[in-house]
């Protein structure tokens, strides 16, 4: 016995509204792994707005983000990288092992190793192997938005070396 068209339709009525809002759901997700940082105390703008996916295990806090591209973001007057895909370990207030984000420090890119919330002081410590550097919190409160910006080839050591001049002897 085959289904009835008025029953046929009236399946269709009902999975086609539910299809739509299981499609509008998974859009949202872009914002959970932003939503997973308050979790751990830390702001949500750390993150860009341009997850696509990301993966978390609980049980280690070992992280990675896939984002639609990479991008430049600027907070305050901090010029900051973001790789397409990015990892780490997040813990309480802290992400290490962190790999993915570069800040431009005076005229060199230096790759951000770890991120620790210093609430007490309003501020996020910012680490690039030995160099440490306090932001304020309050840059990371809203998600920021990817930029296109300065070309790969002017990020890294050897990007900056191509733009001195160098003297021979």
């Amino acid at each position: 016995m085959s289904p009835s068209p008025l029953a046929l339709l009236l399946l269709l009525a009902v999975a086609a509204p539910l299809a739509y809002v299981a499609c509008e759901g998974e859009a949202s997700l872009k914002g959970v792994a932003n939503d997973v940082l308050l979790e751990y105390g830390l702001p949500k703008g750390l993150l860009p707005d341009s997850v696509v996916s990301y993966t978390f295990v609980n049980a280690t806090g070992d992280f990675k983000i896939e984002l639609a591209s990479s991008c430049y973001i600027w907070f305050g007057d901090h010029y900051t990288y973001f790789d397409k895909n990015l990892s780490g370990t997040i813990s309480q207030g802290t992400i290490y092992n962190l790999s993915g984000i570069q800040a431009k420090k005076l005229f060199i890119w230096v790759y951000i190793t770890s991120m620790v919330a210093r609430p007490e002081r309003g501020m996020i410590e910012f680490h690039a192997g030995f160099i440490t550097e306090d932001v304020p919190m309050s840059l990371f409160q809203k998600v920021p938005v990817c930029t296109n910006g300065v070309g790969d080839q002017l990020r890294g050591a050897a990007g900056v070396m191509n733009l001195l001049p160098v003297a021979e002897v």
